[in-house]
């Protein structure tokens, strides 16, 4: 039937273009992916197969459309101008996604994925983030002269201009050809609901990610931003777990209240008078270990943190949970493994979860969420808000407090120097104060006060790296003239890495961040090269400051003689647990794979596969089965 004529051209097109953005995607990694004839083929076979399986999906409104427009509206000029139009539009968004594809991959070294969807959902950062990032105008350009050339070629070869739409179909006839083309997605969406998440084309994380269609992942990311651990994961009998999670997270200083397996809830017990220092805590946008002198970077980038370093409590092998901010943040001030998903900081039943927030607020604290932004994106305003925090965002800025600012918010220094300003709103009040600090000029479009390092704005990752370090070092000078500053704990982590592509499911030295606990006046400096997780934070802190206090923390403190070194990291699907140089990793199908770290170097890890270690596994199904548990079953709430 003429009138589905379009849909073959679609086809070709889509294909095309899909194909085509697959190889230049190639070209880009091609150091890092396999390129042996087999492994090309695999990736390229299985690539063809989701576009096909995209094309269907995008196809569902067009047949729907043809089987419902009469005849007489079908051979009329308007529905012929109406369709080119679609047709020319549809080739836009094409071409469009296609160069979204290249940016995000240049960015993520991911196809579409949860962070895409994140970016869909916060319209207003995200494109101002590209506005201030890429040359937009010159791009949206580019590609409609490029979409109205392959049009007018079209045009040409196949006559659509020219020659009009008719077409005399029943509604019987096109019954059948709707039929058929409906029925390939529908089958599609129940038979791939979880391979989706299981196809295995390489061990090669590249490979694997090159193999994906980035329509079809985005779709994928909608659907699955929530894993239910017992039906994606290997699982073992409740019981067994539980008690083994009692096992991992005992300590000679806490005890369990109840012999109840589903009460979680431990005293945590430290000998001496109990401190009430002020906590500032800054959390880091994306500062990996790897741009840090003292880790063995050679760019120079962080002076000042490399000079606070070896001033400070140094935890020199720190893990972060996974590769987003709201990661850090769950791990840092619940202490909680990643469980599979999104994090809990962004789902809607996170009010009232047990925390920092709340510990601190029985001890007599003003807790303070300090964020250069607004803090609704990534719903950060509402967990905050919900657990225990004050509000202080970019809303909260008078105009004057703000000298430079961009998408993300207000430049490191004017964050710093607003949190010093509630700081001392908080000693006037003769009250102690935890303040939750998140910076943002670490981050795309790297955009800072001009003048102030010697890397121009806006050129990219390492002037926004450079320009938080100086950042850093103005904060503390300014500090350090306070009269709260000798009875303050400076705590500053990553919230996570600043990449997370890799060659392999986790890359593991893709995790490591710095933590540093500066208090000059109460703390000896020290390098502590313990393994260790981001969800020990609150833990160690407490322990520096001898509290005593009620925990559902599965972190525990790093500098206690009975601290067995691990780290939980993750991404929303894969979940590892690291230990003694072996990395085990459970998969969303119910199997898990292990590693032998040969070498954690600063910008690659060898890795050699090995048979699964049976307490590691154990270990690891009981962390991350033991979370899940507890969260759907609403048992890691504040309990007062």
């Amino acid at each position: 039937m003429s009138r589905y004529r379009f849909l073959g051209y679609f086809f070709i097109v889509f294909l095309s273009v899909s194909f085509i953005t697959r190889v230049v995607l190639l070209s880009y990694a091609f150091s890092f992916a396999d390129t042996s004839v087999m492994a090309l083929l695999k990736l390229f076979a299985m690539g063809i197969f989701y576009d096909i399986v995209a094309f269907f999906y995008a196809l569902i409104p067009f047949v729907l459309y043809l089987f419902l427009v009469p005849q007489k509206i079908f051979n009329s000029k308007i529905h012929t101008f109406f369709t080119l139009f679609v047709f020319f539009v549809v080739l836009y968004v094409v071409l469009f996604n296609g160069v979204s594809e290249w940016f995000f991959w240049e960015e993520f070294g991911k196809r579409f994925n949860f962070i895409a969807v994140d970016y869909l959902v916060y319209t207003h950062e995200v494109i101002q983030n590209i506005r201030e990032s890429y040359p937009i105008p010159l791009l949206v350009t580019v590609i409609f002269l490029v979409t109205l050339l392959i049009f007018w070629v079209l045009a040409k070869k196949t006559k659509m201009l020219t020659e009009p739409f008719e077409d005399d179909s029943t509604y019987k006839e096109r019954a059948i050809a709707t039929v058929v083309l409906l029925a390939i997605p529908v089958v599609s969406f129940f038979a791939l609901n979880k391979q989706t998440l299981t196809t295995k084309v390489s061990d090669n994380r590249y490979n694997q990610e090159l193999s994906k269609n980035g329509f079809y992942s985005l779709f994928s990311a909608f659907r699955n931003n929530v894993l239910d651990y017992y039906e994606f994961y290997s699982t073992e009998e409740n019981t067994k777990v539980l008690k083994k999670y009692r096992e991992l997270v005992s300590s000679k200083k806490s005890h369990f209240i109840s012999n109840d397996l589903n009460k979680t809830l431990r005293q945590i017990t430290h000998e001496g008078e109990e401190k009430k220092y002020n906590v500032m805590l800054v959390m880091i946008e994306s500062m990996s270990a790897a741009y840090m002198g003292l880790y063995g970077d050679s760019k120079n980038l962080t002076p000042h943190m490399d000079a606070l370093a070896k001033k400070s409590l140094f935890f020199s092998n720190l893990f972060a949970t996974g590769t987003r901010t709201v990661r850090g943040m769950e791990a840092v001030t619940m202490s909680l493994p990643p469980t599979p998903g999104r994090s809990i900081v962004k789902r809607p039943d996170n009010h009232r979860m047990f925390g920092m927030g709340w510990i601190f607020q029985e001890k007599g604290y003003e807790n303070k969420f300090i964020y250069a932004g607004h803090g609704y994106f990534d719903n950060m305003n509402d967990y905050f808000g919900h657990n225990g925090f004050e509000i202080v965002d970019r809303s909260s800025f008078d105009e004057s407090e703000v000298t430079f600012s961009n998408v993300w918010g207000v430049c490191d220094e004017d964050l710093f120097d607003k949190s010093i300003k509630e700081a001392d709103k908080s000693y006037a009040k003769k009250q102690p104060f935890f303040s939750f600090v998140m910076t943002t000029s670490n981050h795309r479009p790297f955009t800072y006060p001009e003048g102030k390092i010697d890397i121009p704005s806006h050129s990219g990752r390492w002037g926004g790296v450079k320009y938080t370090d100086y950042a850093i070092g103005k904060f503390l000078e300014k500090a350090a003239k306070k009269p709260w500053f000798n009875n303050t704990l400076f705590v500053f982590v990553a919230d996570h890495n600043g990449g997370s592509s890799g060659k392999t499911d986790l890359p593991l030295y893709r995790y490591k961040i710095p933590l540093m606990i500066y208090a000059p006046a109460l703390i000896t400096p020290q390098q502590i090269t313990k393994v260790a997780s981001q969800i020990d934070v609150a833990p160690t802190l407490f322990s520096l400051m001898h509290w005593r206090y009620k925990s559902k923390f599965y972190g525990k403190d790093i500098l206690s003689d009975d601290f067995k070194p691990r780290a939980l990291i993750g991404t929303y699907q894969k979940l590892g647990l690291y230990q003694e140089n072996r990395l085990t990793i459970l998969l969303p199908n119910q199997t898990a794979k292990a590693y032998q770290i040969k070498k954690l170097g600063l910008y690659d890890t060898a890795y050699e596969e090995i048979f699964i270690n049976k307490q590691d596994l154990e270990d690891a199904i009981s962390y991350y089965q033991s979370a899940s548990y507890f969260h759907k079953h609403r048992l890691d709430r504040y309990e007062k």
